[in-house]
């Protein structure tokens, strides 16, 4: 029985990797689509359309090493340690081809992934969170005076021209009036 994903439009930061089965050869043409018509392999293989392919990594374990897997899900990717931790001998000690598919690859678009061979999922993360710190910064030339102008600032020489005209304007109209008024 095949896993079965459905993400979210809104899903962000969710790293989702599967062990491929793929020769050298196979890897390589395996996120090229051969024309517009036909779908990249990976794209049947994880049961989706559209599948945007700068979000997918797809290399031999094999360009990890003295980093690993694991090391490569926390170092490269912000996947947060505690998470890997536990699973960081299993993800080290596999070998062949990953693939690891960041939300981003779906575009924001709702979609149900289910994941054919050549792939086998391993695991989901997330990517760690950076923690936002609200301290005041340390220069006095980062104090600003937002809300503290109680002065107008003049008018520009476009506005004050415009006002005349109106005003102009006004007058003559009055004046119109005046002169049909008296004359009928």
């Amino acid at each position: 029985m095949s896993e079965t994903f459905h993400i979210k439009a809104t899903e962000r930061g969710v790293v989702r990797i599967f062990m491929a089965n793929l020769t050298a050869d196979q890897a390589a043409s395996f996120t090229e689509s051969t024309d517009e018509d036909t779908p990249a392999p990976i794209n049947r293989a994880l049961g989706v359309t559209y599948l945007d392919c700068d979000f997918v990594e797809l290399f031999p374990l094999s360009n990890l090493d003295g980093l690993g897997l694991a090391g490569y899900l926390t170092e490269g990717l912000g996947v947060a340690e505690a998470d890997v931790k536990p699973h960081a001998s299993r993800l080290n000690a596999m070998s062949g081809h990953v693939l690891i598919v960041l939300s981003k690859a779906f575009g924001g678009f709702e979609t149900t992934i289910t994941p054919i061979a050549p792939l086998k999922w391993i695991g989901t993360y997330l990517e760690e969170g950076a923690s936002v710190k609200f301290e005041p910064l340390p220069s006095e030339a980062a104090i600003g005076t937002a809300g503290t102008s109680k002065v107008k600032p003049p008018k520009s020489d476009a506005r004050v021209g415009g006002m005349i005209a109106m005003y102009a304007l006004i007058a003559m109209f009055a004046f119109v009036g005046l002169l049909i008024w008296i004359g009928g």
